[in-house]
């Protein structure tokens, strides 16, 4: 069957129109002002709403281990993606010790699989490279996997050492692939934690002590000098505040291929959060953590002069009661992650368009249309247009929400963002054409979501930089 869907205003990253859009065999087949439906056609009314392509959440762990325990897992999550309007999502995949990376990726794939209530792909993280690993980067490439990521935190588990990192990024370098990295000196952090622990110092608020803003513009500065050797492109996850985004902006200025993300809780909560009494602190646990309120500023400031190219959920969504309070007696065995997936898009909208912060094309190029670039998916996601897939977000700008745990659906026994009033409700999701959202309830099928073979954005990169150097020579 065929989809209409009439009388709404289509916003992508670079225009804004009223218009109908004709769905057929899960794409975009005609986009046009009054058209007229077959027989067959099932018609959606989308009058007053904004039409937007679906989000792709670029930074997610979905049913991932950490810290002896588990994240939520598919069947929940991708359900509050969907609701929240993202209907794609690209998960951090972990090789771990003595595997290869494809084993890693199929571990993953096993668990999204007849579980995913929207599309997704993955990123795979290197922990263990050897020559085999190296030798194996092209062949994941081959299969849809051309994006890896390496941990500079996290040491004696995740942590690769800076030969490693220049290793990957050379590997990656040649065919293409594009390496993300987790920008914290992860020894510094090591010695800092244990400091604390022997003054007795043992609260949540503790983790931020022991990572401070200086460890990440460190790791910063230093991964965008060994890409800088390499010749590489580098993506910079979940930017925390000021210095960091200096150093990138620095680099851009530079003309390097420095892309880089951050994150909603780093826009919205403060540092303030990990005091809270009762060990409520821990619910707000993350890493890189919550910074002071003066980095939200530089933040903003960063999206907004293209220093940074994305805000991903980084869902990382731990329960309270059973996993958080791993770490009652030391923070550094609290999981570190917090929920995000569902609330991104309607808390961007209400605290950054409403506000006058950004426009609605800037919302999506920021949600939806680079993260899709630079993961290798547009233009079959990420806009809307003849011949992408029918992704599609119809919001309601006159709809209002409170958020609160119990309403969500993210299968946690807390939320971040708990009492932040919403401005807009999203009614209707779409994902290749089929509704699997409708009155902000998912009525689709879990399994409907399906892998998606991603292009290497680097080799794009490269073909761009070659045309544009030969234009120069002429």
């Amino acid at each position: 069957m065929k989809t209409l869907i009439k009388n709404g205003k289509i916003i992508t990253n670079s225009d804004s129109f009223e218009a109908d859009i004709l769905i057929e065999n899960e794409q975009i087949v005609v986009i046009g002002k009054n058209l007229t439906p077959d027989i067959d056609t099932k018609i959606v009314d989308a009058s007053g709403k904004y039409i937007f392509p679906g989000m792709v959440d670029e930074h997610t762990h979905i049913e991932s281990p950490f810290g002896g325990t588990v994240t939520a897992p598919w069947q929940t999550e991708s359900v509050a993606a969907a609701i929240g309007g993202t209907t794609t999502v690209v998960d951090f995949a972990l090789q771990t010790k003595g595997e290869s990376l494809m084993e890693g990726i199929n571990r993953w794939k096993s668990r999204a699989e007849e579980q995913s209530a929207i599309d997704y792909g993955f990123h795979i993280a290197v922990t263990d490279l050897r020559k085999d690993t190296i030798d194996e980067i092209p062949k994941i490439v081959a299969e849809g996997v051309p994006t890896l990521k390496v941990f500079m935190a996290y040491k004696s588990d995740l942590m690769v050492d800076d030969q490693t990192l220049y290793q990957s990024l050379e590997a990656a370098k040649n065919v293409g692939a594009l390496v993300l990295v987790h920008a914290e000196n992860g020894a510094v952090i090591d010695l800092l934690q244990r400091k604390c622990l022997e003054n007795g110092e043992t609260a949540p608020y503790y983790h931020a002590v022991s990572r401070p803003i200086e460890v990440e513009t460190e790791a910063t500065a230093r991964a965008i000098a060994i890409a800088e050797i390499v010749g590489a492109p580098l993506f910079i996850v979940h930017v925390s505040g000021e210095e960091p985004a200096q150093k990138i902006r620095e680099a851009k200025a530079k003309g390097l291929p420095i892309y880089a993300e951050t994150c909603p809780h780093y826009l919205f909560l403060t540092v303030d959060e990990l005091k809270k009494p009762y060990f409520e602190g821990a619910k707000y646990v993350c890493s890189p953590p919550l910074r002071e309120a003066k980095h939200q500023e530089a933040l903003w400031n960063a999206l907004q002069d293209g220093t940074l190219q994305a805000i991903g959920s980084d869902h990382c969504a731990f329960n309270f009661s059973g996993q958080k309070d791993l770490g009652r007696e030391d923070f550094t065995k609290i999981p570190n992650g917090g929920n995000g997936i569902e609330h991104r898009f309607t808390l961007l909208y209400t605290q950054a368009v409403t506000t006058g912060k950004m426009s609605l094309n800037k919302l999506v190029d920021l949600l939806s249309t680079t993260p899709a670039k630079v993961n290798g998916l547009f233009p079959k996601k990420g806009t809307i247009a003849i011949g992408s897939d029918a992704d599609l977000v119809l919001f309601d700008p006159n709809g209002k929400k409170t958020i609160s745990y119990q309403t969500s659906h993210q299968g946690l026994d807390y939320d971040m963002y708990e009492g932040f009033e919403l401005e807009g409700a999203i009614s209707d999701v779409f994902l290749r054409g089929t509704q699997i959202v409708k009155g902000e309830k998912y009525v689709g099928k879990l399994g409907e979501g399906k892998f998606q073979k991603r292009t290497p954005y680097g080799l794009c990169y490269e073909t761009i930089n070659h045309v544009n150097k030969e234009s120069q020579e002429v």
